[in-house]
């Protein structure tokens, strides 16, 4: 089978964000995978001129493996398309929805989706009275960040102040949620199909940033061990949650399944981490698809997808 496209394809990786580090490693991988099957690739370490370094490599499709702010949050989508270069993942609007968990909650709401009891929290001394109408245990964490960055589990009132402090250092806006005991799994979506559903066991008390990027510090089961019945609902749920936003391309979706079998979704993750290892690829190895298969699928539905979105040829 040859090449998708003989375009000069630009991997954006690295950026501003609080995310930088793993970005650059979702951005090795994918460089490293469109080389090996001699596409004509250039890793560009994104910075606030991103448009000239585009504009300087020769980009003609761009495959985005930002994480988090300016990467996730519809705004390098943005720009891509003022550019006319067509692009991989969601659009502006989809990425935006997706990043700002509260638009999210209330999108997934509206589609019927579960979702648990939660606060958005503006000022300090909102925290305290949400907590005491939930109560604990709760999870705090910022509006719009990705990777658990600013996230803490919190079991008693004296933990709170701290929590809140240290979401509110990454956002003007957080979250209050009610912790939910349940299975951490995770649904990988490529094109408009669920693939598959893996489970995580974190060897911390939560699934927080050391457990996603330690080696070691969780397990992974694929597929999820969840009744039948229960994976599939949880598939159809990742779908769900998918469109709810508007996404195209590709994304994983994160639930907690409670201990009667319901699926409460948490977020969508527009751009998940895309290293060979990363949730999304191992999703697509388990049904078969390699990485390097993953990464070229994901372009060619970016350059199908998109191609009216820019006004571009394949």
């Amino acid at each position: 089978m040859g090449l998708v496209t003989k375009k000069k394809i630009g991997v954006l990786m690295g950026g501003l964000s609080s995310e930088r580090e793993v970005s650059l490693a979702s951005g090795t991988a994918i460089l490293k995978a469109f080389q090996d099957k001699g596409y004509s690739a250039v890793g560009i370490d994104v910075n606030r001129d991103a448009a000239e370094q585009i504009r300087k490599a020769g980009v003609e499709a761009a495959f985005i493996g930002l994480h988090g702010t300016y990467g996730e949050d519809g705004a390098i989508q943005g720009m891509l398309e003022v550019m006319g270069i067509p692009y991989t993942g969601s659009g502006i609007l989809a990425s935006a929805m997706g990043m700002n968990k509260i638009v999210s909650k209330l999108a997934f709401k509206s589609h019927g989706l579960l979702v648990g009891p939660y606060a958005v929290v503006s000022e300090r001394e909102r925290a305290k009275a949400a907590a005491a109408e939930m109560g604990f245990p709760l999870v705090v964490k910022p509006c719009s960040e990705g990777s658990s960055v600013g996230v803490s589990l919190v079991h008693k009132n004296d933990d709170l102040g701290p929590a809140v402090e240290l979401a509110f250092t990454y956002d003007c806006d957080i979250l209050i949620e009610k912790y939910i005991k349940g299975k951490e799994v995770q649904v990988g979506i490529l094109g408009d199909r669920a693939l598959g559903a893996i489970e995580i066991v974190p060897k911390e008390e939560f699934y927080n940033y050391k457990a996603k990027y330690e080696k070691g510090m969780s397990d992974h089961f694929f597929p999820a061990r969840i009744p039948k019945d229960v994976y599939q609902r949880t598939l159809n749920a990742g779908l769900a949650a998918h469109r709810a936003l508007g996404c195209t391309g590709y994304s994983r979706v994160d639930f907690i399944i409670d201990g009667t079998g319901r699926p409460f979704v948490l977020e969508v993750n527009t751009l998940p981490g895309m290293t060979a290892t990363s949730l999304l690829p191992e999703i697509a190895k388990g049904v078969g698809i390699s990485f390097p298969d993953l990464v070229e699928e994901i372009l060619r539905l970016a350059l199908v997808e998109q191609a009216d979105r820019v006004g571009v040829q394949r």
